[in-house]
């Protein structure tokens, strides 16, 4: 009988650590984002930060959204040559990468690059005890470690959301002029005529949330890791995990809000 109510209440206990574990979080960010906007303001090191997430993470940026570009131009040719609509197929290559897989897979990328490291080196710091040094120093640990790490995040996202864009439509232009034997002029008019401001602008205002999303929970994962270190090793993985599947979640949300502001 114990067994039995076991098997059934484990799965509620796990779902309930899961919340208190989501409530600590935001609880976390809540004292922590006010933090943001008090001197110190630290700019050297959201430089520094800014410089190891936008730069250390533009190479594989860089081969995401090449490879990307070139396999959405082989696609959608082969599905739209169907109908004969190839005139539409720069716009929606355009559309599909700026205002989604641009700011997907560029948060997904800076997770796996960055934000694992962002984690592994704060948790690093945490078990050998160096942030609780920090704070004998009477420096906020938070404010001096955290906050920087965040708003680079937040920063470096949207421009490699920018970067992305143009790099992956280049290919996808490349690859539809030079082996799939279209007529370049056709390719750009429907961008030119269909294009607007809101194309670009909602893969970058993603790419913002993204950024902080990921940043926070990155820089929340590292700062409390436990358990030396396999405990390190835990928290990186944990990190990336948690802040791939936001990514998902967040970009779900946020489509929704744009298609009901038909924006």
């Amino acid at each position: 009988m114990e067994t039995l109510f076991g098997f059934i209440g484990s799965p509620f206990v796990n779902f309930m650590k899961k919340m208190e574990g989501f409530g600590a979080f935001i609880i976390f960010q809540l004292k922590l984002f006010p933090l943001m906007f008090k001197r110190p303001w630290r700019v050297k090191q959201i430089f520094e930060q800014t410089e190891v997430v936008g730069v250390g993470t533009f190479g594989v940026i860089f081969l995401t959204a090449l490879f990307l570009g070139l396999i959405e131009a082989v696609q959608l040719y082969q599905g739209f040559s169907k109908f004969g609509a190839e005139s539409f197929m720069g716009y929606t290559i355009f559309i599909s990468i700026s205002r989604e897989l641009a700011p997907l897979l560029a948060g997904l990328m800076v997770t796996a690059q960055a934000i694992s490291s962002m984690s592994a080196e704060l948790g690093t710091m945490r078990v050998t005890e160096q942030i609780d040094a920090i704070e004998t120093l009477a420096v906020d640990s938070k404010k001096y470690l955290l906050i920087p790490r965040i708003i680079a995040t937040t920063v470096a996202v949207p421009l490699l959301v920018l970067a992305f864009d143009f790099i992956s439509n280049f290919s996808a232009f490349l690859m539809a002029w030079f082996a799939l034997d279209m007529n370049p002029v056709v390719y750009q008019d429907s961008i030119k005529q269909l294009l607007h401001f809101s194309d670009i602008g909602t893969g970058v205002i993603k790419g913002l949330f993204y950024g902080y999303l990921i940043g926070s929970i990155g820089a929340y994962v590292g700062y409390h890791t436990t358990g030396g270190a396999k405990g390190v090793g835990v928290a990186t993985t944990r990190a990336v995990v948690l802040a791939s599947v936001t990514v998902f979640i967040a970009d779900l949300f946020i489509s929704i809000i744009f298609l009901a502001l038909d924006w």
